[in-house]
């Protein structure tokens, strides 16, 4: 299949697009600026720079492809996560460009859209597993985006053969290149973390690598349904639990997380709320209708496996 791809050099791109080139699909994946140009190049992908909020580019760019995988975010770095302007390209990416690439799928003849999305738009449940029938928290108004944007994707099907698939991952760590996995052991010095809320709350993560190979999933199974999918661990852990087992992979002295009241006053209860909410989510669904499964388990075997790669590695997503 011949595969536009955004979000192409980021924290699930980079993973991904040798693997899609590796089992033969042809990539053309989109790149902002000559440095990622060469890295996509490098990866056997064909690197396109577009504007994603140019409806007529993006037709274009688009053109003659079978599948777009839309992946782009822009995620503020810790230091600016907590002002709400820091989020606005981060929420365009997730609307506005999601309505252009459903619309030059939709004239250009795509057949599959697969789009990224994010566990956090869950309620607070506790000790209960979450599956994709738990229906989002209302009140959580900072995810608003991007459940639009979910439904902006989703609206691309239709009962020609067009089939759209919303992958909602876990929190993101490790993979080569991760900023996050680098603002982490950089905080780490000062024992500090950038996860926050109780030590026994639950928290669903994914392992970047994994999250690659579940797009991949969900691009070759055919027999994919239109719909929404969780992509997390199999095991989620306790927040005091997953740093633990960072603190333990690199050798630090032990974390803790972020108080939750201390996460209200700099970043907004809605905002606060999607992240220190307990979510305990079940991956059982993705699992079952592609055959996916996560290398790592838990974030127990996935922040082992970071600790010992080597500096700057790239490594192929496993399918």
């Amino acid at each position: 299949m011949k595969c536009f791809v955004t979000g192409a050099t980021g924290v699930v791109g980079r993973p991904l697009i040798p693997a899609l080139v590796a089992v033969g699909h042809e990539v053309v994946a989109v790149a902002r600026g000559p440095a990622k140009a060469v890295h996509l190049r490098g990866a056997g992908a064909e690197p396109i720079d577009v504007d994603l909020f140019e409806p007529a580019a993006v037709l274009d760019a688009t053109g003659g492809c079978d599948a777009i995988l839309h992946l782009a975010t822009n995620v503020p770095p810790v230091s600016k996560a907590a002002r709400p302007s820091s989020w606005a390209m981060h929420n365009r990416l997730r609307t506005e460009a999601t309505a252009n690439l459903v619309a030059a799928a939709e004239a250009n003849g795509v057949t599959r859209f697969v789009k990224e999305s994010i566990t956090f738009v869950y309620p607070d449940s506790g000790d209960e597993w979450i599956t994709e029938t738990t229906p989002p928290d209302p009140t959580m108004t900072a995810m608003a985006p991007t459940l639009e944007g979910e439904q902006r994707a989703l609206a691309f099907a239709d009962s020609s053969g067009r089939t759209a698939i919303v992958l909602r991952y876990g929190l993101f760590y490790g993979g080569a290149g991760n900023r996050g996995t680098d603002e982490m052991l950089r905080l780490a010095r000062w024992r500090a973390s950038i996860i926050a809320g109780r030590r026994d709350a639950y928290m669903s993560s994914i392992h970047a690598d994994d999250a690659a190979a579940a797009v991949l999933a969900a691009l070759d199974a055919f027999d994919v349904p239109t719909g929404t999918y969780n992509v997390v661990d199999d095991e989620p852990l306790h927040r005091a639990d997953h740093l633990a087992a960072a603190s333990s992979a690199f050798g630090l002295r032990r974390l803790h997380p972020i108080p939750a009241w201390m996460l209200r006053l700099v970043a907004g209860r809605s905002a606060a709320s999607a992240l220190v909410a307990s979510q305990r989510v079940s991956n059982d669904q993705f699992r079952t209708t592609t055959g996916w499964a996560p290398a790592y388990p838990s974030a127990r075997e996935g922040w082992a496996h970071e600790a010992a790669r080597p500096a700057d590695q790239e490594e192929p997503t496993r399918a």
